[in-house]
Parts: C-alpha cells; sequence; structure tokens
C-alpha cells in the first residue's frame, strides 16, 4: 500500500477522468457488484476511466477499442507481475498469470505441445471416462449442486490429463482431498477486502495458506516419484521436468517454478471450467426448449455462455510507460486493468448485453462482431494457453449431460454472481435432474456432436 502511494503521488501525467476520491461505498461495491459499478462508470466517463478502489486510482479500458490495445497493439507496455494478479501469488506463486517477458516465453514454450491438437484428441479419452463415470451416479429427480459437482469432476480430469495425478490415490496417500483443498484456498478471494488483509490464526489468509501446503505436499511428491523412478511421463508435468536444463546445464525450472505451474493449471483448468458449464445449465434451465429445437448449436451456446460470463472476468496490468487509448492519455506505473466481464456487456457494442442468445455466434453473424469485442480468453501473446483443452472438456461435459439428462434449477433459487478470483454462482447451482426423452439436437447417444473443433 505504501509503495502504491508513492507511484501515485510521483506521477505527472494526470489520471483520466473518473471518480478518484476514496470512497468505502465505491470499495465495497467493487468487491460485490462490479459489472454494475463499471458499466455506470462507462456510460458517465467513456472507455477509459480512473476508479478509486481502496487505497489507490485503478485505470478501467474498456470496449473492442481499449482492448485491442491492452491486449495485442501495445500489451508490451502493460506488466502482469506488477498489476493485482499478484495478488493470486501466494496461492499460484510464479505461475503463467504472475510473469513477465522471457521466463513467461520458455514456460509458455515447454508446456506448448501438451495443448496441440493431437494431445487434447488423447485428452478427450480420459474426459469421456471421467464424466461418464460421474454421470453413472446420477437418476432421474435427484437433487444436486451441479456447480460443486463440476468443480470436483473438472479437478480429477485437470489432475490425470495434465499431471498423471490420481486423485483417488491422493485421498488415500496423502489424506487430503484435493478438490476441497482447493475450494479452501480459493475462498480466500471471495471475502471483503477488508477480511483479505488480516493475518492472525482463523484469519482467511491462514486457512488460504494452510490449504496450499497440503497441495503442495501433493505436487512435490509426484515430482519426487517421478525423478527417483526415471520416468518423467508422458504429460505436462513430464514437459516442466524435462524442462529443468538447457543444453548447457543451466538451471531453467525449479521444482518451485513446476510447482508453480502445476498449481496455476490447476486453478485455471478446473474453475474456469466449473463455473461456465454452470452458468450454461442456469440459461438452458431459463430457456428449456433450446436444447431440443432441431437448430440449437452447443458451441454457440457456450461462447454465449462465455460472453455473459467470462471466467477471467478482469485483466489486471500495470502500465510501464505513458500510454495514449482511445484518445485519453494513461499515466506510468498505475494499474491498467480490463474487464472482458463489462466489455461483454456494453450496450453501444452488444444488442439487448444481458439476454442469452447463441444466435449471436452462428457461422454469419459472428463475422460481424468487432474485433476485440469479445475476449473471454484475453488476446495476443497471452491468450489462455490451455483455452482448447478447456473448451474441449466443457464440451464433453455439456454434451454428455445433454444426451442423457435435462437440469431444472430449484425453485426459489436466484443467481448471483461472485468474482474474486474467477467468477462463478456465489451459492453454488441447485438442480433437479430429469432423464431426458432424447438426447439434446445435434447431439449423438454418446453426448459428443464435435468434441473439439481446434
Amino acid at each position: 500500500m505504501v509503495g502504491d502511494y508513492k507511484i501515485e503521488r510521483g506521477i505527472s501525467t494526470p489520471f483520466p477522468p473518473g471518480d478518484t476520491r476514496f470512497s468505502m461505498v465505491r470499495t465495497t461495491q467493487f468487491t460485490r457488484d462490479p459489472l454494475t459499478l463499471l458499466l455506470k462508470a462507462y456510460d458517465k466517463y467513456g472507455p477509459v476511466f480512473t476508479q478509486r478502489v481502496f487505497h489507490q486510482n485503478i485505470v478501467f479500458v474498456l470496449g473492442p477499442e481499449a482492448n485491442h490495445h491492452l491486449l495485442v497493439s501495445n500489451a508490451a507496455n502493460y506488466e502482469w507481475r506488477t498489476g493485482h494478479y499478484g495478488d493470486l501469488m501466494p496461492l499460484l506463486g510464479d505461475g503463467m498469470l504472475a510473469i513477465d517477458g522471457a521466463f513467461h516465453r520458455l514456460s509458455r514454450k515447454a508446456m506448448l505441445p501438451m495443448f496441440h491438437k493431437e494431445r487434447i484428441h488423447q485428452s478427450i479419452i480420459l474426459m469421456n471416462e471421467e464424466v461418464d463415470k460421474a454421470l453413472d451416479q446420477w437418476h432421474d429427480g435427484q437433487e444436486l449442486d451441479l456447480y460443486h459437482w463440476t468443480r470436483e469432476l473438472a479437478l480429477r480430469i485437470a489432475m490425470r490429463a495434465l499431471f498423471g495425478l490420481d486423485p483417488d490415490a491422493a485421498k488415500h496417500r496423502h489424506g487430503i482431498n484435493p478438490a476441497d483443498e482447493f475450494e479452501n484456498a480459493l475462498a480466500f478471494w471471495s471475502k471483503d477486502y477488508i477480511f483479505q488483509v488480516l493475518r492472525g490464526p482463523g484469519s482467511p489468509w491462514r486457512r488460504m495458506r494452510t490449504a496450499a501446503k497440503r497441495l503442495d505436499s501433493v505436487i512435490y511428491a509426484e515430482i519426487n516419484r517421478r525423478r527417483a523412478a526415471g520416468d518423467l511421463g508422458d504429460d505436462l508435468l513430464g514437459l516442466l521436468l524435462a524442462t529443468t536444463q538447457d543444453d548447457d546445464g543451466k538451471l531453467l525450472l525449479t521444482d518451485r517454478n513446476i510447482r508453480d505451474e502445476v498449481m496455476t493449471l490447476l486453478f485455471a483448468g478446473h474453475d474456469t471450467t466449473t463455473s461456465t458449464v454452470a452458468f450454461l445449465f442456469y440459461e438452458l434451465s431459463r430457456h428449456p426448449s433450446l436444447a431440443d429445437q432441431p437448430d440449437f448449436d452447443l458451441d454457440a451456446a457456450l461462447e454465449e455462455t462465455l460472453r455473459l460470463y467470462p471466467p477471467a472476468w478482469i485483466g489486471p496490468r500495470r502500465s510501464i510507460e505513458e500510454a495514449t487509448v482511445a484518445g485519453v492519455k494513461i499515466p506510468a506505473r498505475v494499474p491498467v486493468e480490463y474487464s472482458s466481464w463489462v466489455s461483454h456487456h456494453l450496450p453501444d457494442v452488444w444488442e439487448d448485453p444481458f439476454t442469452f442468445d447463441p444466435n449471436r455466434f452462428t457461422p454469419t453473424n459472428r463475422d460481424k462482431i468487432p474485433k476485440g469485442a469479445y475476449v473471454p480468453f484475453g488476446g495476443g501473446s497471452r491468450t489462455c494457453i490451455g483455452m482448447r483443452f478447456g473448451q474441449a472438456e466443457i464440451h464433453v461435459i455439456a454434451s454428455k449431460i445433454l444426451s442423457r439428462f435435462r437440469l431444472e434449477v430449484q425453485p426459489g433459487y436466484a443467481l448471483t454472481v461472485r468474482q474474486m478470483p474467477t467468477i462463478g454462482p456465489r451459492d453454488g447451482l441447485p438442480v433437479t435432474v430429469r432423464t431426458a426423452q432424447q438426447p439434446a439436437a445435434g447431439i449423438g447417444g454418446d453426448g459428443l456432436s464435435d468434441p473439439i473443433a481446434a
């Protein structure tokens, strides 16, 4: 906080127009309902504006032109590590979300082979196995929380497909449930800011750190096991282990670096899938005839879900040099953030932006979307490395469910969205399972129409 204050006091370029005086009411609203707050500020100030959140001014850049500037054309002028993604480092460490420059390029290069189309097709076999096993436990009339059900399923898939870790063995060998520990760790960021700064016994911080240490024990044990066996493995963890030294024997990735990448990708891989599946079936339950229409397009429905509810809802950066965005000057060394969630709801970009309408993403209509308007996975060189894997996983889960069941959101349920670090249904998604009379349109009996179009 002291460092942020010194930087703010030392800048010579004025902040863009906005609300720059301290307000606890604004800070609380940003924590609980940032979409409404930022849409109102956009309407008042335009695509580039300032909002003071707790102790510092943050520059927000919204809309197609601003997104393209930050993500593509001037991406090199904005750092990740010194942005607010640094708040995730106590759990994720120096993973892909919090590193820049040469180290980021090295880490990304090491992992890219795992996300080639052929490797993802191999992972789909495992995805089908896990989803079938989970769905075989469902029956007509069953009540369950789809959000938490998907959370455990997605973590199982990520652990097995990416890192060769058996979740059941982890429970037996280490005495912990990795899905529960992730839940405990991520709960820290759902707390109001005032509680996040506490550090004593019983605080959210302490519970997050305890959960992280338990997850560490599983990851480090697998690293040590593979090295002792002399078999690094043919998965993402194996690729990382094989990148520890260059041709001259120079150390590239330490065990700590590998741990950080594993933790980051487990977080990104299961949390984003979970929220997208939950929000998709929330919307389908509100449009119960949609999945049975002859022209139902699951891919379009998924893209529309990602428009309304992009999991990585905000992209925090810090400017390096002074810049100009949409005609507005931004000072150097200040927090600059884009928000896919807000950009996807701008009324001057999207018609009826709060309406769930998969037709926006039919082949004809998709070409009409302005460049930079739709950014659920970021853009440019920092586009989510696991995007294709995540799309395939979500498609398998959703199509398998729709081939056998329909889900009804339980009466009285009112969706509220929680954010930090990703968005999701604050109170889960309680549903009642109904056996489908036939698979959804365009989906075969095996639940797959096109498992991946990468």
